[in-house]
């Protein structure tokens, strides 16, 4: 293994896919979505709590653990696959910057992005994708989850797109931005090449030529773990495709996606 790279996207906006398409190229390994960062996690909760490592040396002990941390990511993927360059897609990745740094300096993480009213359409479609099961979202002695703008509250409130988007926020105002790539979703599937091209230049890898018509499905997830909102199936072919939110969420309701996120739409650029 030569180095990891990360890729650290909004729900709903194409990760799955960029993953795929990526994995064409023969020495990329790319990842489904990742436990690794969990694992940092429960190391970097034990290394900062346990008595033992306070006990000692305290520079001595960062040290070490930020070692521990650099070769088990490194051991990890060696005893996985023998491609040189790792994607691991996370969503955590892009919050956790700072530590990330501490132990491969200057990572470079790739943030798929999508449009907001389309991220909440693609949410309500899935919603309603199961009438025949009894959803959790959904308590009518509550009046809670039972109406489109309900619903949207409840995702914008919460995991995983309430969760994503403030991440975001966070990222920007922290201005950890500045060290990660953006790539609107609706403009890879326009412009598959020219995006790509940009990932490519971003990772300092050599372009791979890409067969955009004939994407397989590499990574596998057992969707069944993430619930009604885990559908990781992928289109074989890019193309783009048509906006559904006004008909699925109603014009009110993407205007107010759009108000309450003005900030998105500003800094990414998307149009009303």
């Amino acid at each position: 293994m030569e180095k990891i790279f990360y890729q650290s996207s909004l729900p709903r906006a194409g990760s799955t896919l960029l993953q795929n398409i990526l994995a064409q190229n023969p020495d990329i390994y790319a990842t489904p979505t990742s436990g690794v960062l969990e694992l940092l996690f429960a190391a970097r909760a034990n290394y900062t709590n346990s008595a033992e490592f306070k006990a000692q040396d305290g520079e001595l002990m960062k040290n070490g653990f930020l070692a521990f941390c650099k070769e088990g990511m490194k051991g990890f993927y060696e005893a996985i696959t023998d491609k040189p360059y790792i994607i691991d897609k996370s969503r955590g990745w892009g919050i956790h910057y700072d530590f990330l740094n501490t132990i491969y300096a200057k990572p470079k993480i790739i943030c798929m992005v999508r449009d907001l009213r389309d991220v909440f359409c693609s949410m309500e479609k899935n919603f309603r994708k199961t009438p025949e099961k009894a959803s959790p979202l959904v308590d009518w002695s509550k009046m809670q989850g039972t109406t489109v703008p309900k619903r949207i509250d409840l995702w914008a409130n919460g995991v995983p797109v309430g969760l994503a988007i403030e991440r975001l926020t966070e990222i920007i105002r922290l201005k950890t931005d500045v060290h990660m790539l953006f790539v609107k979703y609706e403009e890879l599937c326009m412009y598959p090449e020219r995006e790509m091209t940009k990932i490519y230049s971003y990772l300092e890898l050599p372009y791979f030529e890409h067969d955009f018509d004939n994407i397989e499905q590499i990574t596998k997830e057992d969707d069944e773990v993430y619930g009604a909102f885990g559908d990781h199936a992928i289109r074989q072919k890019l193309e783009p495709l048509q906006s559904q939110a006004k008909t699925i969420l109603g014009q009110d309701v993407c205007d107010w996606i759009y108000n309450n996120y003005n900030w998105f739409y500003k800094y990414f650029g998307y149009k009303k």
